[in-house]
């Protein structure tokens, strides 16, 4: 009996130790969107459940399989940087590739009566669209790929409700309509 009850201590450690093949570290999650980091270890697989609709920011290149819960799947290859829209649905992701893939996930809540953003008077796509261009745009999200060259000072404009994914560390200074600075 003492010889069973040591191997069952083992097994529960090893499970203890054993590295996540996906990890999830929510980052924000208010009123309008639940933003978390993930990463998806080489050839795993996330669990299958419904996800409203989402906006992937890849932090890493990525090569993996949408698989639906209809039984049908898409093979999809994406580049560090890039973002893309997904439709909500139930489906899991199988990672194809031989390195982890990380990404920046937003999940878009669907709740009546949230505020709608109004029209921009100073869109940045507008008034400078070299450093401001868009990556994807449809009903519900627009994607901007911010340029920051240093030295070179934005003029000054607005943004609806808005998530920021840094690609690259930087320092920045906002100077706000109200004369504050922030930096």
């Amino acid at each position: 009996m003492k010889h069973l009850v040591r191997v069952a201590v083992l097994i529960m450690v090893t499970a203890i130790v054993q590295p996540s093949a996906q990890e999830i570290t929510t980052q924000i999650d208010n009123q309008w969107v639940h933003v978390f980091r993930e990463s998806l270890q080489a050839h795993m697989r996330s669990a299958e459940r419904a996800h409203p609709a989402t906006v992937i920011v890849y932090l890493s290149d990525a090569h993996e399989r949408l698989l639906r819960s209809d039984g049908s799947a898409k093979n999809i290859r994406r580049k560090y940087g890039e973002a893309t829209y997904v439709d909500a649905g139930t489906y899991a992701v199988e990672n194809t590739s031989i390195a982890t893939i990380n990404a920046v996930v937003i999940e878009l809540k669907d709740q009546p009566g949230l505020l709608q953003s109004s029209a921009l008077t100073r869109d940045p796509v507008k008034l400078d669209p070299k450093h401001h261009p868009v990556l994807l745009e449809n009903d519900r999200v627009r994607v901007l790929h911010t340029i920051l060259v240093p030295h070179v000072k934005s003029p000054q404009h607005q943004h609806p409700h808005y998530v920021v994914v840094y690609l690259t560390e930087l320092h920045t200074t906002q100077a706000l309509p109200d004369g504050r600075v922030i930096d």
